[in-house]
């Protein structure tokens, strides 16, 4: 038996840092009060992302419901809280999301980053971007690497914008790293090994 990695979701316990999963994707964070509050949202694509989303929130002590947008997708959104006031400073610069330099996801980011825009496709698994910033881009494509899992940007033409992982061992360890498939989850939109 394998020994679990120090970076897989399960090797600590949840955090409100974890968050940043959620920005790495569709993710969007709105500062109060000069920054003395924020709050984290998400519009998604599908019913089965919000629950989940609102289950990971509760499990970090952070109260998000479920919501749709002005298009009438399915959405998640936490109130204004004193707690991701540092979140979204440090994935804001002004009201721009930008990913910070020294950010690495570990499986907590990455499971949550799975659970607002992951899907498995033919070739290996994609990690949905942000559409609204594609500043941000470049910066999760490093990031990736940093933390052993080198991806290929997909574009909007392939069903992008989205972060392809591939090869058999990445994603073995992509699959350890977020751990296993949550409750309500479609098998398609988890990373599994094979």
């Amino acid at each position: 038996m394998g020994q679990m990695s120090f970076f897989a979701a399960e090797a600590r316990t949840p955090r409100v840092v974890d968050l940043a999963g959620l920005l790495c994707g569709p993710g969007q964070a709105v500062a109060f009060g000069r920054g003395a509050a924020a709050r984290v949202s998400a519009v998604l694509d599908a019913e089965w992302r919000v629950r989940s989303l609102v289950l990971a929130c509760a499990e970090r002590g952070v109260e998000a419901v479920p919501g749709r947008s002005d298009e009438g997708r399915p959405l998640v959104r936490t109130a204004f809280r004193a707690d991701l006031a540092p979140l979204a400073a440090r994935w804001l610069r002004g009201a721009v999301k930008a990913v910070p330099a020294d950010f690495v996801p570990d499986g907590w980011a990455l499971r949550l980053w799975a659970l607002a825009a992951g899907c498995a496709d033919p070739a290996g698994y994609r990690l949905g971007l942000d559409p609204h910033a594609p500043q941000t881009h470049p910066a999760l494509l490093a990031a990736l690497d940093r933390c052993g899992l080198p991806a290929k940007v997909v574009g909007e033409r392939a069903g992008g914008p989205a972060l392809r992982v591939t090869g058999r061992r990445r994603l073995a360890r992509l699959a350890e790293l977020v751990g296993p498939m949550p409750d309500g989850a479609i098998e398609r939109t988890w990373p599994l090994v094979s």
